[in-house]
């Protein structure tokens, strides 16, 4: 199960969560967090349905390494109602070194693991995450 590149495991309750918020919707976003400890990928965060996007940037820490996939809903330029679930890799500045590359050498395998996400987004800064950003990414 595990990879040899990083070793992670990602524990099942990840999959598990991120087919709820694609076939469910029933939360908006999910944070993931590496567990050193115990070498695997768990949830550490889950966003209600009614949860904005301000809701999701705030649960990212501001100085530690995350993953995590948002439900973005949003209008088309021919007014159609769509949604597009985006993974975000996110590796602030400011965060460990240690840390950074290690959420990097698992960030393949880990998106692998979730079958759905259809945009991704890298971000070292939460300006590199703005709103704007993900509404252009989305169109």
């Amino acid at each position: 199960m595990a990879n040899s590149a990083s070793g992670m495991a990602v524990d099942d309750e990840c999959k598990l969560k991120f087919l709820e918020l694609k076939a469910k919707r029933n939360h908006r976003f999910i944070v993931f967090k590496i567990d050193e400890k115990n070498q695997q990928v768990m949830v550490e965060k889950l966003g209600s349905p009614q949860a904005s996007y301000d809701d999701f940037t705030n649960s990212l820490p501001p100085n530690e390494c995350r993953y995590a996939v948002f439900d973005f809903d949003f209008t088309t330029n021919e007014n159609c109602q769509k949604s597009k679930i985006f993974f975000i890799a996110w590796s602030p500045d400011t965060s460990k070194v240690r840390q950074k590359m290690l959420y990097a050498s698992s960030k393949d395998r880990f998106k692998r693991e979730l079958d759905g996400i259809q945009v991704e987004l890298q971000a070292t800064d939460p300006s590199e995450m703005s709103l704007d950003i993900v509404k252009g990414r989305a169109l």
